[in-house]
Order: structure tokens, then sequence, then C-alpha cells
């Protein structure tokens, strides 16, 4: 996008959009939500759609003219509902967040109680932290990983939720780098008389491609983000059974937005079709292989990885053996041109603030036509910095190697 007509009435914002754009292209982008969005999405994105008002659903709208908007939502739906397999899809969330908050207003009454992962553990903000929403409208337990696996231990999960009793369980994390046990969970869900939400926002992609197990036949309600793995733009979803489809549709319009982002669920759109293709497939085999390459390249170079190592597109990387902080680590990385974001790890002894792990995810640079022997060249590039004597030097002297990697991979345009 050259911003013509933008740089005509706002060439300081048209600069700045500039400087992102060079940022991107100048990078290495490991940040495990991070992604980088197909052309055709984007251009779905910036269409006329923005103009126009549809609160409601296609034939029940508030406004006039919406004779082509409800084709494009119908179009979504269809596709959405023909790549999950499901029996009810919502495409209007503007995020996974509100996705997540539209199951619990459709499944829960203010004080229910939820059982989910441990923000601490992997969990997300929406799973139940003090501060955000659901930790203040619903009363929250939360499970987490085994102190000497670093996995979900399913049957102590089960014992929790018999002693919980729990309204609603909920499966899936922001940072962990496993597979879920999605049909585990919905026996757990089934004994205590819970339905099972699964918020595969990070792992959607490994699902519609076969690499991750899938929650759609065994969950109440899947929740996922359009973006991540997906590729698609940024914007949330809510697949369900469909006994459950009135209740959803109702929570999201009008119980928590009104007027859907068309353009965006045009986006959406196009990427469901884009996730169908074998090149969608092939892409989401090199995403993992990638994670996995990356994950014993850093084994083998000294470091320890939660977990021993991963099963999807993302990797955590305890640095409390080398006295280092997540966020030290974090700055340092991207004085080379290394993006990534600091992370907790389980029984941090470090507030999330600093933290003592950096999360890694390799949607990105596959996306940028990286293999295993590149991740590889970078996973030493971290390395090299981690164990410098004074990393910020080091950190100057590979900036030379990234910019070279970042020109031979270019982001696709």
């Amino acid at each position: 996008m050259d911003f013509e007509a933008l740089r005509k009435t706002d060439s300081e914002l048209a600069d700045l959009l500039d400087a992102e754009r060079r940022r991107q292209c100048e990078t290495i982008d490991l940040i495990a939500s991070e992604n980088v969005c197909p052309p055709a999405v984007r251009e779905a994105v910036s269409s006329t759609l923005t103009d126009k008002y549809a609160e409601g659903y296609p034939t029940h709208r508030c406004y006039g003219g919406c004779e082509v908007i409800d084709d494009v939502e119908r179009l979504a739906v269809e596709r959405g509902k023909r790549l999950f397999g499901c029996e009810h899809i919502n495409v209007q969330p503007h995020s996974g967040s509100q996705a997540n908050m539209a199951v619990y207003l459709a499944a829960l009454e203010p004080g229910a109680t939820i059982l989910a992962m441990a923000l601490a553990h992997g969990g997300h903000l929406t799973h139940g932290m003090k501060a955000n929403f659901s930790g203040r409208l619903y009363k929250i337990a939360t499970y987490g990983v085994s102190r000497e696996t670093e996995r979900i231990d399913y049957d102590a999960l089960a014992r929790q939720a018999r002693e919980v009793r729990p309204n609603l369980l909920i499966a899936g994390a922001s940072s962990y780098s496993r597979a879920i046990d999605v049909a585990r969970m919905a026996e757990i869900a089934a004994d205590v008389g819970a339905p099972l939400m699964v918020d595969m926002a990070h792992f959607v992609g490994l699902v519609v491609t076969g690499l991750h197990p899938d929650p759609v036949p065994v969950a109440d309600f899947v929740t996922s983000t359009s973006h991540k793995t997906l590729r698609g733009p940024r914007g949330g979803l809510i697949i369900s059974k469909g006994r459950w489809a009135k209740a959803i549709d109702r929570a999201v319009f009008p119980g928590l937005q009104g007027g859907p982002l068309m353009h965006v669920i045009a986006g959406k759109a196009a990427a469901f079709a884009l996730a169908e293709t074998a090149e969608f497939k092939a892409y989401q085999v090199q995403v993992v292989a990638n994670a996995r390459a990356m994950a014993e390249e850093m084994v083998s170079l000294g470091h320890r990885i939660v977990s021993g190592g991963t099963d999807t597109h993302l990797l955590l990387v305890d640095l409390s053996p080398m006295n280092l902080t997540g966020l030290d680590a974090e700055r340092w990385l991207e004085e080379a041109g290394i993006v990534v974001n600091h992370n907790a790890i389980p029984f941090d002894a470090r507030p999330p603030t600093v933290a003592s792990g950096i999360r890694l995810g390799t949607p990105s640079v596959t996306s940028r036509g990286a293999r295993e022997p590149e991740v590889r060249w970078i996973a030493r590039w971290i390395d090299r910095i981690l164990r410098a004597d004074d990393p910020s030097d080091a950190a100057k002297a590979t900036r030379d190697d990234v910019a070279a990697f970042c020109r031979s991979h270019p982001v696709p345009d």
C-alpha cells in the first residue's frame, strides 16, 4: 500500500505508517501471536465496507441498504462452517476477548464459577485475571501445570473440577506450548456437568489443518481470533453447538456490540477461503516444524525450554538458569532486530512485568519463507546475544546478520 491519498492530506501519519512497514520488513518477528496478513485479506479489510453500518444479522438489520452486506456476512458464515465443520459460527466479535466475553454472557450469570488455566502458567487475561472483566464479574478458580512436567495434569484437573464444581470449564492458553487434550477436557467437563469452552486463538491454524486435536466436535463453545496462526484480519469468532446459537448471537448483538466491522468480516471470509488451500496446510506444517527446530537448537545450545519442547507454533525459554530476566532479553534482542516478548514461566519467582522467560513463535518468520535451517540460525543469534559479556554490543554486532536474513526473506507483498 502506497498511502498516496493519505500522504496528500496527512503526511505525518503516512510517514508513521511507512516507518512501521520498514520496521516489520527490517526485523525478525518471533512474537507468537503475530503474523503476516496476506494481501488479499488486507484488500478486503481496506474496502468500502468500512462505510456501512449493519447492526443485527443478515435479513434482520437495524439499517437499510444491507443487501450486499448480508451476502458478505453469509459468505463468511458459510465458509467458516465449512472450514471448522461446526453447527454454528458467529463472525461478528471484534476480538478474541469479546468472543470470550460473549460466551460468558450467553452461558453464565455474574458470580458464576469459571475454572481456567492460571495466567502465570500460560492462561489468558480473559480467563480470569483479577483486573480483567472476567476476574471482576465471575468467581475464578485456576488450574496450572505440573511442577515436574510443566504440562497439564489431567487427572489432577479432574479432581479439582469435582471439588470446584465450575459452571464453565475453559481450555486454551496464550503461552502453553503443548497440544491440549480437548477430548479429556470434555470428559472432565461432562463429569461435573459444566459446559466446555476451548479458546483456540493461538492454535486455530493448526486445528483446521489437522495438526492439533480438534475441539469443535467435543466442546460446547470454541472461541478464536482470526489472526495469529489463521493469518486473517485482527478479529474474533465464536463456534458453538446449535443449541447455543441463539444465546450466542444475542450475547454478541445486542449484548456486547453495536455495528459489526463489515470490512473485517470480509477479511475473515477471505482468510477462511485461504485456509482451505493446500498451500495453507503446507504452511502450518512448516510453522510446527520450525518451532520444533528452534526448540531443539536452543536446547542443544544449553537453554532450558519449558516442558522440554513444543507441539505447536511457540516455545517458552526459561532464562532463570542464566540469571537473566525476560524483559532484559527482550530489549537486547530488539537491538539486534529480533522481536520477542518477555513472558512468565510456570512457578516464576519474578513478577510478570519482568518475567524469567521469553516466548518465541514461528508463524511470522514462516510466512516469510523461513525453514528449519534459518530458524536454527536465529536461535544461534539469540544464544550469542544472551551469553555475551555485553549483550547490547553483541546485539549490535548481530544486526548485519538479521538484516541479511530480512533481505533474503522479504515480507510478502
